[in-house]
C-alpha cells in the first residue's frame, strides 16, 4: 500500500533511493522519505533496523552508496559546515566532556554557534534542574541526556535531530525530554526528527512517521492518516477454528478457538462481507495503536522475505 509523503519542495530532509551496505549486511535498502518543515517527524523501528545509519547520512557522516540525501536542499557530505550549523543533534549516549561543569559546557558550545541564545540556554538549564557548577561526569544518565539536549537546542537549530534520546532513562526524564521537544515545535515551528524504538513515545509527539524494518521502509506518512487507514476487527465464529481464517488483504490474523483478531488496511471495507461468507460475526472494531500497526507490517515483511527465500531455495 502506498503511503503519502510530503513533496521534496516542502522538505527539510529529502532522501531518495538511499542504499547502504556494511560487508554482506544491507543496512538500508532503497529508502525514500521526506521530512516536512515544522512539526515532529518520528522514525521508528527495532534496534538494528537502520535508524542510526539513516541519521548518520543526514548528518553527512556517511556518504550515500546509491541514491541521494539532501538537508536544506544541500548535500551534507559536500557542505558539512553549512548543514551542521543549522542542526542540533543528541544521540543515545551524548559525548560530553566529563571534566567540564554545566556552565562551562554552555559557554563552550556557544562558541560554535553564532545564533546561540544564552538566555534560552539558562531557561533550559533551570527547566531541567541542572546545577551550573556540577561536573558532567558526576551527573546521572538522565541529567547527562538533559545537558546534551540543552547543548543541542539552545542555538535554536532549524532541525533538531534526536537519536534514541530517552533510551534507558526513567519515565520522568523521558517525559521532560518529550515536553522539551513538544515546546520547541509548538513555540517556534521548527522541525524535529525523532528516532526511537519506543513506539508509544513516537505516537505521543509525532505528526509524521516512518517505519524501518531490517533496512526497508515499510511505512511513511502522516500519523493520523496511517491510523485512519488501519482497523482491528474481532471475529467470532459459531464453532472452533483449528487454523487461522484466510482473509485477503489482512496484515495479520491471530487468535484461537472461536475468536480471531484481524488487522486490515486497504481491505477493511471488504471484511464485513468476507466475515459473513465465512459465517463469522464482527464483535468489535477499533483503531489500532502504532505498535500494533508496526508489528503487523513487520510481520508481513518477514513473511514475504521467508517466502522469497523458500522459492529461491526450491529453484
Amino acid at each position: 500500500m502506498k503511503f503519502p509523503s510530503p513533496s521534496s519542495a516542502e522538505a527539510v530532509v529529502s532522501i531518495t533511493g538511499l542504499c547502504r551496505r556494511f560487508g554482506s549486511k544491507t543496512a538500508l535498502q532503497e529508502v525514500s522519505l521526506y521530512v516536512p518543515r515544522g512539526g515532529v517527524f518520528g522514525l521508528v523501528g527495532a534496534n538494528g533496523a537502520g535508524k542510526t545509519t539513516l541519521i548518520k547520512h543526514i548528518l553527512g557522516l556517511l556518504r550515500a552508496e546509491s541514491g541521494s540525501v539532501r538537508v536544506f536542499d544541500v548535500d551534507p557530505v559536500a557542505d558539512p559546515v553549512g548543514v551542521l550549523g543549522r542542526i542540533g543533534y543528541l544521540s543515545e549516549q551524548p559525548d560530553l566532556p566529563g571534566w567540564m561543569r554545566v556552565d562551562e559546557l554552555m559557554r563552550y558550545t556557544q562558541a560554535f554557534y553564532p545564533k546561540w541564545d544564552m538566555a534560552y540556554a539558562e531557561k533550559l538549564r533551570e527547566q531541567f534542574g541542572l546545577d551550573p557548577a556540577a561536573r558532567l561526569k558526576t551527573l546521572s544518565k538522565g541529567q547527562q541526556a538533559k545537558a546534551g539536549l540543552l547543548a543541542a537546542q539552545a542555538h535554536r537549530p532549524d532541525l533538531l535531530l534526536l537519536d534514541e534520546p530517552s533510551s534507558g532513562l526513567d519515565p520522568i526524564v523521558r517525559r521532560d525530554i518529550l515536553e522539551a521537544v513538544i515546546h520547541t515545535v509548538a513555540d517556534e515551528g521548527r522541525t524535529v526528527f525523532f528516532s526511537s524504538h519506543l513506539l508509544e513515545e513516537i505516537e505521543r509527539v509525532s505528526d509524521h512517521i516512518a517505519m524501518l524494518h531490517e533496512g526497508k521502509l515499510v511505512m511513511c506518512g502522516s500519523l493520523d492518516e496511517i491510523k485512519l487507514q488501519h482497523r482491528c476487527f474481532i471475529l467470532r465464529f459459531p464453532t472452533t477454528q483449528t487454523k487461522p481464517p484466510v482473509i485477503a488483504g489482512a496484515l495479520s490474523v491471530s487468535g484461537m478457538g472461536r475468536e480471531w483478531s484481524v488487522m486490515c488496511n486497504g481491505a477493511r471495507n471488504e471484511l464485513p462481507a468476507r466475515a459473513l461468507q465465512m459465517g463469522a460475526e464482527i464483535v468489535e472494531e477499533r483503531f489500532p495503536s502504532l505498535n500494533e500497526i508496526f508489528v503487523a507490517h513487520a510481520g508481513v515483511t518477514a513473511s514475504a522475505r521467508a517466502n522469497s527465500e523458500e522459492q529461491t531455495t526450491a529453484h
